[in-house]
């Protein structure tokens, strides 16, 4: 049975395609594997036309609009600008955006405040968040709930955090996606995750080209590999890797109204 998988989060104009064999292998391999389907997600406006460029040339490939937590440079738009390329057929979602105290220290107000325009944007377009959320928890849950992002609901995309974390973002009408960080053998806090949640509130990405599962690790991630996450979940929950692509499938296309 050939699968129907989507890789929720992915970034193909950061790919080294040279290192790949090109745009054309990739969606090759994705396709081989049972990956129908990708969203590629903005991390910064400068980027943004040239992903843009890239994601017309596919069908089968949606995109996001914003600008990632850890940017500190370059142009910040504001919430009417937000809406406004949010017009783009193409795109279906707004992010990725929330919040990252891992990487960025110091005063963090504008981190916060772009937070809140994100959601903000995403309300009046009607387009689902996208949500980064590292060593972050408490504030990005706080600010979630206090402006309203249950309204528009989204995923907290490469979760990483806790159970109770979870259950809160699912609460808040959030799904959890997981990526290849379930499969590392020292994730067992997120494996217990991955095993808990309903499987109706789960997404399934790679972050490609970051953060590669196994039996890959070492090697550049791509789109195709969301199919290792997938078989992985299915193993850890006693289910088959069908049923893993099936429900994901559908809680892709509900919450990005694809269905």
């Amino acid at each position: 049975m050939s699968l129907n998988l989507v890789d929720s989060h992915c970034h193909l104009d950061r790919l080294d395609l040279e290192k790949l064999g090109g745009m054309d292998a990739v969606m090759s391999q994705a396709a081989e594997l049972g990956v129908q389907r990708m969203l590629c997600v903005s991390i910064n406006m400068e980027l943004w036309p040239g992903m843009m460029a890239e994601v017309e040339k596919h069908d089968h490939v949606y995109a996001s609009v914003g600008v990632h937590p850890n940017e500190d440079e370059g142009h910040d738009p504001t919430v009417d600008e937000l809406v406004e390329y949010a017009k783009h057929p193409k795109i279906i979602a707004i992010g990725e955006t929330g919040l990252d105290y891992f990487r960025s220290e110091g005063d963090l107000d504008w981190q916060r405040d772009r937070f809140r325009r994100h959601i903000a944007a995403a309300k009046l377009s009607g387009k689902p968040l996208i949500i980064h959320s590292r060593e972050a928890q408490p504030d990005t849950l706080n600010i979630m709930a206090a402006e309203g992002a249950d309204q528009i609901g989204g995923v907290m995309h490469c979760f990483v955090d806790d159970l109770d974390t979870a259950l809160k973002s699912i609460e808040l009408g959030f799904y959890i996606s997981f990526s290849g960080i379930v499969t590392f053998r020292n994730a067992e806090a997120l494996k217990e995750v991955a095993r808990t949640i309903p499987l109706e509130a789960m997404l399934v990405e790679t972050d490609a080209p970051y953060l590669t599962p196994l039996p890959h690790r070492g090697k550049t991630n791509q789109p195709g590999y969301t199919r290792h996450v997938a078989e992985y979940i299915a193993k850890l929950r006693g289910i088959s890797v069908e049923e893993v692509a099936e429900v994901t499938t559908a809680n892709f296309e509900r919450l990005f109204k694809l269905a």
